[in-house]
């Protein structure tokens, strides 16, 4: 048995807001729930609602850049950053920026809506 796997076909998760999210790891392609691997690009001018997630995130930004609103604070990161969200905390992300943001996500347990607790938009 093989001691390791490669995702050539990741699951491309549906959006209606631009957003480019392709899952290589986690709920949605292996059945992983403890860990989730995404590969995203976020188009100028996207945000998310607050949200309070009941997951640690881990963000690496390849292009471009992001925005957080961590309980009011704005942070923002650029190429070559990153960042680890502590989960259970209040935090709105969005790319107000002119150009499409690419990122890594790891979530630690995986990703899963459930898990998310977004605010009304």
């Amino acid at each position: 048995m093989k001691k390791y796997s490669i995702q050539k076909s990741p699951f491309v998760v549906p959006t209606d807001d631009g957003k480019v999210i392709k899952e290589h790891f986690g709920n949605a392609t292996n059945g992983n729930k403890n860990m989730s691997l995404a590969h995203m690009i976020a188009p100028p001018g996207w945000s998310e609602p607050f949200q309070t997630p009941e997951f640690e995130e881990y963000t690496f930004i390849i292009k471009g850049k992001k925005q957080f609103n961590i309980d009011g604070e704005i942070v923002v990161l650029s190429a070559g950053e990153s960042i680890k969200l502590e989960k259970n905390i209040r935090v709105q992300y969005s790319n107000p920026f002119d150009e499409p943001c690419e990122y890594l996500a790891i979530c630690t347990p995986a990703f899963s809506m459930d898990l998310v607790n977004r605010e009304n938009e």
